[in-house]
C-alpha cells in the first residue's frame, strides 16, 4: 500500500452490490423474473420449456429461493393432481425495469455470439 492512509473499503459484506451480486449474479435467477415477466403466471413445466439448459433441479432450487426472497409467489391448488403456478410479486415486478434496462445496454454495447 502506498501512501499514509489506507484506502477506504468500498465492498465491505454489507456493500449494495455486493447484495445485489449475491442475489442475481447466479445463471438463472434474471432470466426466471424476466420469463415470468414476459408470460405472467406460469407452471412449473412451462418455466421449464421457456428456459434453455436449465436443469428441473436448478429451476426448482432458483425459484425456492426467489420466492423466499419475496421476488416470486408461488401459489399451491388443492388439487389432484396438485397444481402450482409460480408470478412476479410486486417486488419481483419492481425489478424488471432495472433488469430491462442492462439487457438494453447489452444490446446495444456487446457483440453476442
Amino acid at each position: 500500500m502506498s501512501g499514509k492512509f489506507a484506502k477506504k473499503k468500498l465492498c465491505s459484506e454489507r456493500c449494495p452490490f455486493r447484495v445485489v451480486m449475491d442475489r442475481f449474479g447466479d445463471k438463472w435467477s434474471v432470466l426466471i423474473i424476466n420469463t415470468l415477466s414476459e408470460n405472467g403466471v406460469m407452471r412449473f413445466t412451462e418455466l421449464s420449456s421457456s428456459i434453455d439448459g436449465i436443469s428441473l433441479k436448478m429451476l426448482s432450487s432458483t425459484l425456492r429461493v426467489l420466492e423466499e426472497d419475496a421476488f416470486v409467489l408461488r401459489t399451491v391448488y388443492p388439487e389432484v393432481p396438485p397444481r402450482v403456478e409460480y408470478e412476479l410479486t410486486s417486488l419481483g415486478r419492481e425489478i424488471v425495469s432495472y433488469i430491462k434496462s442492462i439487457s438494453d445496454w447489452a444490446v446495444q454495447n456487446i457483440k453476442i455470439k
